[in-house]
């Protein structure tokens, strides 16, 4: 069984430096996975990814340190299964706003009879196809569970879902909650990070590892210091957008560097 390294870190308490990826193109998460991230996220609900476009990426990422994350488009117990199956140990599930949803991703990436998990991995990438020695007795201890808290409910209710048995971690997700909270495109707001750092603080002690997503260096820098174990710094698409705008400006005479739209400080 091939042990998850992002679930141990994250038990060990040691952070852990991610890239979000929403190029939905395994040459681009390959060309990513050699440049230093312990995570590369695989974004399933706000990307044109698919099942297939996953298991590429998960192939292209395979060779590579850098830890593949899925992140599904809603906490579908059948879409969870096949995302399991094609091969992802670490899950990040949206809007996930009760202890009670918590508890049912969790149980959807387990085998009974922990969890409903359907029983199929033989003919599947999940244990190479039968290769993998006890992958039903193993593969359970070896899943990720991470889920977002992306609204005032979820807030609300966050202590319980901190507390839910088989969940890893926490994120927040800065761009829905900022909205649910009245500051519609503003994460940065006075009172989302107030809130978020307040909801970074339960987590922790519940004993799981919070998590969110910032593109502002200094903003990163700020949850990390919060006790964040597992920030995403980055978005491929925006990293790659925002390099050729500053080479066009810098070659056609256009805006300055200087003077391009400011980067938003969050996506998730």
């Amino acid at each position: 069984m091939i042990p998850n390294p992002f679930k141990q870190a994250l038990k060990e308490g040691r952070q852990q430096i991610g890239l979000w990826g929403s190029l939905a193109d395994p040459y681009a998460a390959e060309m990513l996975a050699g440049t230093g991230f312990d995570w590369y996220l695989i974004d399933g609900e706000h990307s044109p990814n698919d099942l297939r476009s996953m298991l590429g990426q998960l192939q292209a990422l395979a060779p590579y340190p850098t830890h593949a994350i899925v992140r599904s488009v809603i906490d579908d117990v059948a879409l969870i299964k096949q995302i399991l199956e094609i091969g992802a140990q670490t899950l990040l599930v949206p809007m996930v706003d009760t202890a009670e949803q918590a508890a049912r991703v969790v149980a959807a990436t387990r085998y009974p009879p922990q969890g409903i998990r359907g029983v199929g991995s033989s003919a599947a990438r999940s244990s190479r196809w039968g290769a993998t020695k006890d992958y039903l007795q193993e593969a359970n201890d070896q899943m990720c569970v991470l889920v977002q808290c992306e609204t005032t409910t979820s807030l609300a209710n966050l202590a319980g879902i901190a507390a839910v048995d088989g969940i890893d971690g926490v994120f927040f997700g800065p761009a829905d909650l900022s909205a649910s909270m009245g500051h519609l495109g503003q994460a940065s707001h006075p009172d989302v990070v107030a809130a978020i750092t307040r909801g970074m603080a339960i987590v922790r002690a519940a004993g799981k590892a919070p998590g969110t997503l910032m593109t502002d260096s200094k903003a990163s820098r700020y949850y990390l210091e919060q006790g964040a174990l597992f920030v995403a710094v980055g978005v491929d698409a925006m990293l790659l957008v925002q390099a050729a705008r500053t080479l066009a400006a810098e070659f056609k005479g256009g805006a300055k560097p200087a003077d391009a739209p400011a980067k938003p400080s969050s996506y998730a």
